[in-house]
């Protein structure tokens, strides 16, 4: 009796998340960067605190602004154009955030910049949607957030390290050059449909039914019913929820650790690594456990909720304690554990993205993220306003963020994170 031999499946899907966790060390090295480099620009360019405040918001407001064109080109025209033409934008004007010479330049250009990257996640879920199989999604997600964090993290130490013998103008022309070379490496290989792509054979595809259709232009998004939807708004609420105390660690941490701790630039640019590397290990530790809980509890939907009400009450807890200690390590390590149990909600929002929004997967974690990024640009912009009210008293930043993290928490109660838009009702 002849026997047929075993086919395996290709693994070129699993380049996809390998760009999708380089990309993600490139966005995060060139999003961070600037609240390292924010004394030493406030210095130079004459900027006062609140005035630098207004500056870091700007990409908040731009990248918030320009999430759902972003996702939503995605959906029509493909992932491949659009982050290729994005990487190239938003590396330019990393490039020319050295060139800023006053506040009105710098907010402008950290605008354009903010708009660039606008679309790079929720291309990346567009492309997560049409290459992998839905039980590898989420890891995926876990994955990629836990290379995005980690980049962010080590991103202070590397700028501290380059202003050895760079200067800060320098250092973003540096950063910018990364984003050209991945955008073309990039464009080469990545083909929106996997059929297209000559490493992709029949038994891999065979792990990916739906993808042609997943892949083809979708321009006609359920604009009303998405927007009318109460469980869409409940997960850009949970998100924005995430995002508020996420953009402090990413923009006034260091101030926060010079300022109270008297810490000086190496060991600050340390510890205010710690919330995006704890936050890094929640992702990954997320996307892997979740997994294993969906087999025991028997629901996907359950999982995520545990996850995420789990994370956000403790990031809550955590948070508030984190402005009790004179120690600033152990200061930092509190605010990185809250950052811990705040990233175990991101892969299931990201999943939810993927699942409830199908082939408009593209458009609707595009407009998460814009809600996210909304609610996050507040935090740069409304600390030095509190700490002005407050005779400079840093710990009041740290309980609204405790009590942003809990409205997190209510709105999982609630979050269908499995029905597809279209299979749902407008109010459920």
């Amino acid at each position: 009796m002849i026997q047929c031999p075993v086919v395996h499946p290709t693994r070129a899907r699993h380049w996809v998340i390998a760009f999708a966790v380089t990309l993600s060390v490139v966005t995060y090295v060139d999003r961070v960067c600037i609240s390292q480099a924010a004394p030493a620009m406030q210095r130079d360019l004459g900027l006062s605190k609140v005035q630098m405040g207004h500056a870091l918001a700007a990409f908040g407001w731009a990248y918030a602004l320009f999430e759902i064109p972003g996702g939503w080109l995605g959906d029509w025209i493909g992932p491949r154009r659009v982050l290729t033409y994005i990487v190239v934008w938003w590396s330019f004007f990393t490039a020319v955030t050295a060139y800023a010479w006053n506040l009105v330049s710098l907010v402008i250009v950290r605008a354009l910049f903010g708009a660039g990257q606008a679309g790079c996640y929720p291309n990346i879920t567009k492309s997560f949607t049409t290459w992998l199989p839905a039980d590898e999604r989420m890891r995926a997600q876990g994955i990629m957030w836990f290379s995005s964090r980690w980049g962010g993290a080590f991103t202070p130490v590397l700028v501290v390290f380059l202003s050895d013998s760079l200067t800060w103008r320098q250092t973003f022309i540096v950063f910018g050059i990364l984003g050209v070379i991945w955008a073309l490496i990039f464009h080469w290989w990545y083909r929106d449909n996997p059929r297209n792509h000559k490493s992709v054979d029949a038994a891999e595809l065979e792990l990916l039914p739906g993808s042609e259709t997943m892949a083809s232009g979708h321009g006609d998004v359920p604009w009303k019913k998405m927007f009318a939807s109460r469980n869409v708004q409940l997960l850009w609420l949970q998100y924005a929820a995430l995002a508020y105390p996420w953009y402090f660690y990413i923009t006034w941490l260091p101030t926060y650790l010079k300022e109270v701790h008297h810490l000086e630039s190496q060991r600050a640019a340390v510890l205010a690594g710690l919330p995006l590397f704890f936050g890094g290990i929640g992702s990954l530790f997320c996307g892997v456990i979740s997994f294993h809980l969906t087999r025991w509890t028997g629901s996907v939907a359950k999982t995520r909720r545990a996850m995420a009400i789990v994370g956000f009450v403790g990031a809550s807890i955590l948070l508030f304690m984190s402005s009790l200690p004179k120690d600033p390590i152990w200061a930092a390590l509190l605010m990185g554990l809250a950052s811990f149990a705040g990233d175990l909600t991101l892969p299931g929002s990201w999943g939810t993205c993927m699942d409830v929004g199908q082939e408009y997967a593209g458009t609707l974690s595009g407009s998460m993220n814009m809600m996210g990024n909304l609610g996050g640009s507040l935090a740069p912009l409304s600390i030095p306003y509190i700490l002005a009210a407050t005779n400079n008293n840093w710990a009041m930043s740290f309980y609204v963020g405790a009590a942003v993290y809990l409205i997190g928490a209510v709105c999982w109660l609630f979050l269908d994170s499995v029905t597809p838009i279209d299979n749902s009702q407008t109010h459920a």
